[in-house]
């Protein structure tokens, strides 16, 4: 698996460093998900559209 160049932190991410946050970054049909405070450990891979759909259920007023 490639290991993304770009990560992407949530404008949520808290006051101070703001490393207390998930990062994201887009590979190809998948999404990677990383711990900003430990960005050298595990990283997650979910295909794009699973993801699309987490997020979208996220966002409804009904989550």
């Amino acid at each position: 698996m490639t290991t993304p160049d770009t990560w992407r932190k949530s404008s949520y991410s808290g006051g101070g460093q703001g490393d207390a946050c998930v990062e994201v970054a887009d590979l190809d049909a998948r999404i990677a998900v990383r711990d900003s405070k430990a960005p050298a450990r595990a990283t997650l891979t979910f295909p794009a559209p699973a993801f699309a759909t987490f997020i979208a259920t996220l966002k409804s007023p009904t989550a």
